[in-house]
């Protein structure tokens, strides 16, 4: 996992910007329009997440197209599928646990 994917993520612009893109395919025209910021600023921004491998852009003739690299975000779920497997065993010991208390509690009910 590449720490500069989550750094690219981390901007709320750039954020806003995978957003969009995830609805298919802009130029940079279109994402300035709505997004409602500079043609530099989008395109700094857009340079910024090819530079991560989060977006890829293709050439047709005079306009350039953006869309989200789908390997990205399936390194990064793999990233964060390790994360979700280790909180989900502690989740289940701690609910083994608690359910280990209640049957405890069950028990010194049934003997008063």
């Amino acid at each position: 996992m590449k720490t500069t994917t989550l750094s690219a993520l981390a901007e709320s612009n750039r954020l806003q910007i995978v957003e969009l893109l995830r609805n298919g395919p802009l130029t940079v025209g279109e994402i300035t329009e709505r997004l409602r910021l500079r043609q530099p600023q989008v395109s700094k921004h857009l340079r910024i997440l090819s530079d991560a491998g989060i977006v890829e852009v293709h050439a047709f003739a005079n306009r350039r197209i953006y869309q989200l690299r789908r390997q990205a975000f399936q390194e990064l779920d793999a990233w964060l599928d390790s994360f979700r497997r280790i909180w989900e065993e502690k989740l289940d010991r701690l609910d083994d646990y608690l359910q280990e208390l209640q049957s405890k509690e069950g028990c010194r009910e049934d003997q008063q």
